[in-house]
């Protein structure tokens, strides 16, 4: 299934796979917007938005029962794109809000918060969607189905739900002026980090840069 076949009007729009893949391409067209950097001040409230509708989908295809894929082992769908330029661009548009906290699995008891980066997430959810969207648009629709169903599971989907927590984290302390203690060197090649630094730096930093676009009034 080629670009052109995509959104063929031969397929049925209530089909799932159709729906499904409609909200993966909605998702990669417009995150890569965000990241060409021309409305910096919207590039928070923008990705919020977009992660919650990908969200979605992944609810959907969890709560979908097991794609089982026609082949027994996976086509090779060609090379993987290059990330390196998005993530590089995220991490500039999010500075100095990039680095953030995480718990894994929170039903693991007594298990630190360790810093992550939202660009790094995006581009990691990047990757798995289009190495999905590959299959698809090559007409192995079952195993986009899988592929994006096993990946939810096992990366993406966790993966979106930090970032979601992590921008809507941001946009509340923008909203309700409450600039974020600062945070003296915290970042994702440290091991150890106490309790005592996992707040992170934003402040009023965060508020000029990102608030000041939002309409919102930095705080004194």
């Amino acid at each position: 299934m080629s670009d052109a076949t995509l959104h063929a009007t031969t397929q049925d729009p209530d089909d799932f796979a159709v729906q499904i893949a409609d909200q993966v391409e909605s998702f990669l067209v417009a995150v890569t917007e965000v990241a060409r950097g021309d409305e910096p001040g919207s590039a928070v409230p923008f990705l919020l938005l977009e992660v919650s509708q990908l969200l979605l989908a992944g609810g959907r295809l969890g709560a979908h029962e097991d794609f089982v894929p026609d082949e027994r082992y996976e086509p090779d769908p060609g090379p993987e794109p290059d990330v390196d330029g998005l993530r590089e661009n995220f991490a500039r548009l999010l500075d100095p809000v990039d680095v953030y906290s995480e718990v894994f699995d929170p039903y693991e008891p007594r298990k630190a918060p360790v810093p992550a980066r939202i660009s790094d997430d995006l581009a990691d959810i990047i990757t798995d969607l289009r190495h999905g969207m590959a299959h698809y648009r090559a007409g192995r629709t079952t195993e986009a189905l899988w592929w994006w169903q096993f990946s939810y599971f096992s990366n993406w989907g966790g993966t979106a739900s930090a970032v979601l927590r992590a921008l809507q984290s941001v946009l509340i302390h923008v909203r309700l002026n409450q600039p974020l203690e600062e945070l003296d060197g915290l970042d994702t090649d440290q091991a150890d980090i106490g309790d005592e630094t996992l707040e992170f730096e934003a402040g009023r930093v965060m508020a000029q840069e990102i608030g000041a676009p939002l309409g919102i009034r930095p705080a004194q």
